[in-house]
C-alpha cells in the first residue's frame, strides 16, 4: 500500500509539474506572440502645419495632446519634406521616393487627369503583403480619377476628400462614391476623427495601417462650432486646437481598444505653413525651399520600442518614413529603389544618426539646393517668390551668381553664407547634386541643364536672381 501511495503521489507531482510547465510555456508563447506581432501603424499628415505651430516646438497655440505624444516618444528637429507644396510632398511621404522621379513635381489640380502612377508602391501596398488592413482618411490630393484614388493604390477603404479644401467642387467621398457635395468644410475634421475612432474600435486582431490626413490648417480656416474662438489666437489657432483634439481622440480610442502599446503613431505635416502658421523662426514659407517652406514637425511614439523624451537633432526626411515602417514591421521593401533611409535606429535610441546621401530640394521640376549633414547649399532660385505675381518675361529658375552655403544647425534662418569659408563643403555637395540629378528622368535633367545655361546679374546673397540683360 505504501508503495502504491508513493506511486500516486509521484504521478500527481508529475502532473502538477507538467501543468505548471505547460502553463508557463503557454504564457511565454502568448508574450512572444505579442512581441513578434506586427504593430499597427497610424501615419498622420497635416496640411500646411508650420514647424513652430506646436507647443513642443516652441509654439504659442495650446497643443497638449501632441505635446504629450512628443514626451512619450521622439521629436525630430530637422525633419524635411520632399517638396514645399502639397501633392509632391504627399507622394514622397507615401512612396519613399522623390516625386520628380515619377511625374508629380507640382500641385495636382482638381481638373488634372494625371496622378500617382501604378509603377510606384505606397506604404499601404507594401503593408498589404504583411496582411495589414489599410485605410485612408482625410485629404488625398494625388489624383482624382478612379485609377489614382486610394482604393487603387493599396488602401482597402477611403473616406475623405480627393484634393485640397479650397478646390471646387469639393466632394466628401467613401471609396469612389460621393456622399456629400459640396461638403461642409467646418465639419470635415470632426467627421474624419469619428471615422478614425470607429475604425480603431472595429480593428479586430489583424494589424492595420491608418493614413490620417486632416485637410487643415490649409485654407479656408473653418473650425467646427465647439472650437471657434477656443484658442484666443484667431481662426488659425482654433483650427490647430481642433487638430490637437482630434489626435487626442484617436489616442484615447487606441487605449480603449487595448491597442495603445502595439501601435506606432507618426505625426508630421506635408510642408511649411502658408500665411498665418508659424515657421518657428525659419526663413520663408510654403512654396520655397528655404527651411520655413520644407522643415516640419515629426513625432513618433511606440511604447516599449521608442524610448520617451527623446529629441532627434539630425536630418530626417519624409522619404524615410516608408523604409522605417518596413524595418519596424518586417515588410519587404518595394522593388523601386528608395530615396529614403531607415531611421528606426534613431527612433529606438540606438544611434544619434544614420548614413545617408545628399538630400535634394526640388521646387516644381527645378533642383535648387541640397543638404549634407548640417550644410545646405543653394545653387538655383526662381526670380520671384512663391504666390507672388510673375515678373516681366515670366517666372524663371536661374542660377545664383554665387552659390550660398548655410549651416542650418546653427543658422536656422539661412542668413549667414559660409561658402567662401568652406569651399570643400561647396565642392562636395555640388558634386553629389551633379551626380544624383543624372538618375532622374530626362525632363528633370533637362530643366537642370537649362537653368545652368542662363546668365545672371551679380545680385546680393539671399536675393532673387536676375537674368542678365532682362
Amino acid at each position: 500500500m505504501d508503495t502504491r501511495r508513493e506511486l500516486f503521489q509521484a504521478l500527481a507531482g508529475n502532473r502538477r509539474t507538467f501543468l505548471k510547465a505547460a502553463a508557463t510555456g503557454a504564457a511565454a508563447a502568448i508574450t512572444a506572440n505579442a512581441q513578434t506581432r506586427q504593430p499597427n501603424i497610424i501615419l498622420i499628415c497635416c496640411d500646411d502645419l508650420g514647424y513652430g505651430d506646436l507647443g513642443s516646438y516652441g509654439g504659442t497655440i495650446r497643443t497638449p495632446n501632441l505635446d504629450l505624444l512628443a514626451q512619450q516618444g521622439i521629436r525630430f528637429t530637422h525633419h524635411t519634406s520632399s517638396s514645399p507644396v502639397c501633392s509632391p510632398a504627399r507622394a514622397g511621404l507615401l512612396t519613399g521616393r522623390y516625386p520628380n522621379r515619377y511625374g508629380i513635381p507640382r500641385v495636382i489640380d482638381q481638373d488634372d487627369t494625371y496622378g500617382l502612377p501604378s509603377t510606384e508602391t505606397t506604404i499601404a501596398q507594401m503593408l498589404k503583403g504583411m496582411k495589414y488592413s489599410t485605410t485612408c482618411i482625410g485629404k488625398w490630393h494625388l489624383g482624382s480619377l478612379p485609377q489614382f484614388m486610394p482604393t487603387n493604390l493599396g488602401f482597402d477603404e477611403f473616406y475623405g476628400i480627393p484634393y485640397s479644401a479650397d478646390m471646387a467642387p469639393l466632394p466628401l467621398m467613401h471609396n469612389l462614391d460621393t456622399v456629400e457635395e459640396p461638403t461642409d468644410i467646418s465639419l470635415l475634421l470632426q467627421k474624419f476623427t469619428q471615422w478614425g475612432v470607429n475604425y480603431i474600435n472595429n480593428a479586430g486582431n489583424n494589424p492595420f495601417f491608418m493614413y490620417f490626413a486632416p485637410a487643415a490648417p490649409h485654407l479656408p480656416l473653418m473650425p467646427s462650432t465647439p472650437f471657434a474662438g477656443s484658442s484666443g489666437q484667431g481662426l488659425y489657432g482654433d483650427v490647430v486646437t481642433e487638430i490637437d483634439s482630434s489626435i487626442g481622440a484617436l489616442m484615447q480610442a487606441l487605449k480603449g481598444a487595448g491597442l495603445d502599446s502595439n501601435t506606432l503613431v507618426v505625426f508630421t505635416s506635408d510642408h511649411g505653413p502658408w500665411y498665418q502658421g508659424s515657421t518657428g523662426g525659419l526663413r520663408q514659407r510654403k512654396g520655397e525651399i528655404f527651411e520655413g517652406g520644407v522643415r516640419v514637425p515629426l513625432i513618433a511614439r511606440y511604447p516599449g520600442a521608442i524610448p520617451s523624451g527623446q529629441v532627434g537633432t539630425n536630418l530626417t526626411t519624409n522619404l524615410d518614413i516608408l523604409p522605417t515602417i518596413a524595418a519596424i514591421t518586417g515588410a519587404a521593401m518595394p522593388s523601386n529603389p528608395s530615396d529614403g533611409v531607415d531611421i528606426s535606429p534613431v527612433m529606438r535610441g540606438w544611434q544619434a544618426d544614420v548614413t545617408r546621401d545628399a538630400f535634394l530640394y526640388f521646387n516644381d521640376v527645378e533642383l535648387q539646393a541640397a543638404r549634407m549633414g548640417q550644410w545646405k547649399l543653394h545653387v538655383t532660385r526662381f526670380n520671384s517668390w512663391a504666390f507672388s505675381p510673375d515678373p516681366a518675361g515670366g517666372r524663371l529658375n536661374l542660377p545664383l551668381p554665387q552659390t550660398e552655403l548655410y549651416n542650418v544647425a546653427q543658422d536656422m534662418d539661412e542668413s549667414h553664407d559660409r561658402s567662401l569659408r568652406n569651399p570643400d563643403q561647396v565642392t562636395a555637395i555640388r558634386a553629389r547634386m551633379d551626380a544624383l540629378i543624372q538618375t532622374f528622368p530626362d525632363g528633370i535633367v533637362g530643366a537642370w541643364m537649362n537653368t545652368l545655361s542662363y546668365q545672371v546679374q551679380n545680385t546680393s546673397v539671399g536675393a532673387l536672381p536676375v537674368q542678365l540683360n532682362s
